[in-house]
């Protein structure tokens, strides 16, 4: 089970071009299941379909093709599905099957049950040359000789599940040309908008800088020359596909699977989506891409992106990419094997994509891209959405990297630049990470670093090298949202955002990582989970307690991913608070709460303190300024 199967047929007819001539699938019936599952042209006469098995048992298929041709349509064929052991499935989690929502709709889980909460790092340029491949099993130490397999080792060590990758970036090459290319066309069409072959800040200030190349060994994903008159050399004809970039690929995306890392597939990065729009049949143009991507990797253990929307800028707007995202679906129906689909967003998907009137493909959310602590709330609007699906954040805090600060009216007012070795950074790191996370992304976080999200390999790239990322110190803490939200079992799937039940919890600044408060809580509030940032005042409360009942609470250190030994028992106050005790040091700290009694106390004597009328209250007078 949850093996890749792979149905390969061969056409009698040579076509002239397969990518949009001709269409292939398999309809494939076994135990619980009996759908259509499209496949994808794979170079020359060759045509695939990848399927898997949902279940254990003998699957069965027949072939069928847009044409008619012997070698595509009518081919028979089947195979045995077998159960992995749990020792087996122990060695590699990805065996637990293809990750989908838990039936409350609030977070992850494998196919058997188990919780996926995704714990990931960006590798956006995974399919290029930037992340080495090598058909040996050698170990290298981590440095500029690495392979991707070692940088995946070393994410491993450290916790991590998930990689994010963008499969293609068409128009980026280090061609001569500009990082930054617009057609005067009165679209303002960008060729790109690339990262270019620099520093970030030095991109920052500078868009004429080289663009930076995103090729493999297979070449380039798209055919030269295309079909923009002036761009042909620029822009690629996304007519006709390259099998033998996306071969490449598939070698990743296997071995990252077998060793138990399920990937995060974005199609395109935005820069060039008004080149599909405006010059392409559109939008047919991307509906195609997106049924072949996902065609080849439909099988694997994967989540779905139609798009890396991080920002409105150089594109169409994000409900425009609804049209060729709710066209996918409506022609070839959801994943067929469950595959989750949601993308990155500025925002959050769920403002920047719209509801079910507008859209019909997502089936899970995020936020991305915007990294400080004003943008969390956005995580528990998605919670209480009345079509709840999973959610994480997926483009926090970098460490190392810059953070765009916006003003009241989301216009671009500072930039800030990280600094991986401070603890500063480290503190915003956190502070992304479990806000987050108590805020409603119990889907998890895929979180990133400097020069590991763009891939620096070349020598102008600075000030780090990707290779550098993988002992970075925040890198080592990414993993302990995981162990925190775990350390109840599946009570955290119980749990309700609400930052309100702890008060105060924003004292600091709107645009920042420090002074604020998150808390999430199950609906009787027997389980309470909560982080306070750096600078958070000491007379924190937990409030909307029942009076008089007894929690423990217990601290957890997210910089070593420790709970202390010490525990404390609290009785909730007459008003049903409980104030905080003093936190073990002035830095961040996170806690959960559990109620032990199970009877009802009550207490008729009075509370402590005062009565009215003494000499120890202070009273004092509202002054009243009667010509206001």
């Amino acid at each position: 089970m949850w093996d890749v199967h792979e149905i390969v047929l061969t056409s009698e007819q040579t076509f002239d071009n397969p990518y949009t001539d001709v269409t292939v699938w398999v309809d494939l019936k076994g135990p619980g299941f009996d759908k259509r599952v499209y496949g994808f042209w794979d170079g020359g006469n060759t045509f695939k379909v990848r399927v898997t098995a949902t279940a254990p048992g003998v699957w069965d298929y027949v072939s069928g093709a847009s044409v008619e041709d012997a070698g595509l349509v009518g081919r028979t064929g089947s195979y045995l599905a077998l159960e992995w052991t749990e020792e087996e499935k122990e060695q590699n989690v990805c065996r637990r099957g293809i990750v989908k929502a838990t039936d409350n709709g609030h977070a992850f889980q494998y196919a058997d049950g188990t919780p996926y909460v995704m714990v990931g790092d960006t590798w956006w340029g995974l399919a290029t040359y930037r992340y080495p491949w090598v058909d040996d099993e050698e170990e290298r130490p981590i440095g500029p000789g690495m392979s991707v397999k070692d940088m995946a080792r070393q994410r491993i060590k450290q916790g991590y599940n998930t990689v994010g990758m963008i499969a293609c970036f068409p128009t980026w090459a280090d061609d001569g040309k500009p990082a930054q290319i617009m057609i005067d066309d009165g679209h303002d069409t960008y060729v790109r908008s690339a990262w270019a072959v620099c520093s970030v800040k030095d991109w920052i200030e500078d868009k004429n800088q080289s663009c930076r190349n995103m090729h493999n060994e297979g070449g380039r994903p798209f055919e030269f020359p295309g079909k923009i008159e002036g761009y042909e050399d620029l822009v690629p004809d996304y007519d006709r596909i390259n099998p033998e970039f996306f071969k490449v690929l598939d070698k990743k995306i296997d071995w990252l699977n077998a060793h138990g890392i399920t990937v995060f597939i974005e199609a395109l990065r935005r820069d060039s989506s008004r080149t599909w729009k405006y010059y392409y049949d559109w939008p047919m143009v991307y509906t195609r891409y997106m049924q072949y991507l996902f065609a080849r990797y439909q099988a694997n253990n994967c989540l779905f992106s139609p798009i890396h929307f991080d920002g409105k800028c150089q594109t169409i707007d994000a409900r425009e990419f609804n049209e060729p995202i709710n066209l996918f679906v409506d022609l070839y129906g959801q994943p067929p094997f469950g595959t989750l689909m949601g993308t990155n967003a500025p925002g959050s998907t769920k403002v920047a994509f719209g509801g079910p009137e507008e859209q019909h493909w997502k089936t899970f959310d995020q936020t991305g891209n915007w990294r400080d602590h004003q943008y969390h709330w956005l995580l528990t609007d998605i919670y209480h959405d009345e079509n709840p699906v999973p959610a994480i954040n997926g483009e926090p805090y970098y460490s190392g990297h810059i953070i765009i600060m916006s003003d009241e009216n989301d216009v671009l007012s500072e930039i800030r630049f990280g600094n991986v070795d401070s603890e500063e950074d480290h503190m915003n790191n956190r502070s992304s990470l479990f806000g987050s996370l108590l805020s409603g992304a119990y889907g998890g976080i895929l979180t990133g670093f400097e020069a590991g999200w763009s891939g620096n390999v070349e020598e102008a790239e600075e000030p780090y090298k990707i290779w550098d990322t993988m002992t970075f110190p925040a890198s080592y803490q990414t993993r302990y949202i995981k162990d925190f939200i775990l350390s109840e079992g599946l009570r955290y799937r119980d749990l309700i955002p609400d930052a309100n039940l702890m008060l105060p919890n924003q004292q600091g600044a709107v645009a920042g990582w420090r002074g604020w408060a998150y808390c999430s809580a199950t609906r009787k509030r027997d389980l309470l989970m909560g982080y306070t940032e750096k600078d958070c005042p000491e007379n924190v409360k937990v409030r909307g307690l029942r009076p008089y009942d007894t929690y423990e609470l217990t601290w957890f250190n997210p910089r070593t991913g420790e709970w202390l030994e010490d525990k404390v028992e609290i009785e909730v106050t007459h008003m049903g608070n409980i104030p905080l005790p003093k936190r073990p040091d002035d830095l961040d700290w996170a806690f959960k709460l559990k109620k032990l009694n199970t009877d009802f106390p009550i207490r008729s004597e009075d509370p402590p303190g005062p009565e009215f009328g003494s000499r120890e209250i202070k009273y004092s007078y509202i002054e009243t300024d009667s010509k206001a």
